[in-house]
């Protein structure tokens, strides 16, 4: 049976993923401060992206995510491991993006991929330390959504 306090750690852990997907999704990289820790290594290399530190990681969403017209990040399945102050988790991320180009076409890309997260306890509060991606599937389907 779990104790509360391995309850209330689960679901701050499970709220931190969630808003992690919400400041993403609403282009709030401020907020990425009070998710990550300052010396956080986030790896987005399995789907295309960079690897490296908060600060680049927010330069290089601030700068791709206005590329996408419409997109969600959908994070589900998580086993959460709690140690202490430390915790691991893998989770689910089905990512769906709609990227326009100048022409007015459109294209439907379906990311799914698992994010695998090392997480620490900071003055009562957790914080992603790392972030991995690991690839499930990219698709892109050309000019399937009609222009609406």
């Amino acid at each position: 049976m779990l104790s509360l306090q391995e309850i209330s750690d689960r679901m701050e852990i499970a709220d931190l993923m969630v808003r992690y997907s919400h400041a993403v999704d609403t282009h709030q990289w401020e907020l990425l401060d009070e998710i990550f820790t300052p010396d956080a290594h986030i790896d987005y290399t399995a789907m295309g992206g960079p690897a490296g530190d908060l600060e680049s990681t927010k330069k290089f969403l601030a700068t791709v995510m206005p590329n996408f017209s419409a997109f969600q990040h959908l994070v589900a399945n998580s086993s959460i491991r709690v140690e202490g102050d430390h915790a691991t988790a893998r989770t689910m991320c089905h990512n769906p993006m709609l990227v326009t180009s100048g022409d007015g076409s459109r294209r439907l890309m379906l990311c799914g991929l698992w994010y695998h997260d090392t997480f620490v306890r900071v003055n009562g509060d957790w914080r992603i330390r790392q972030r991995v991606e690991e690839k499930s599937y990219m698709f892109v389907a050309p000019d399937a959504v009609p222009n609406s």
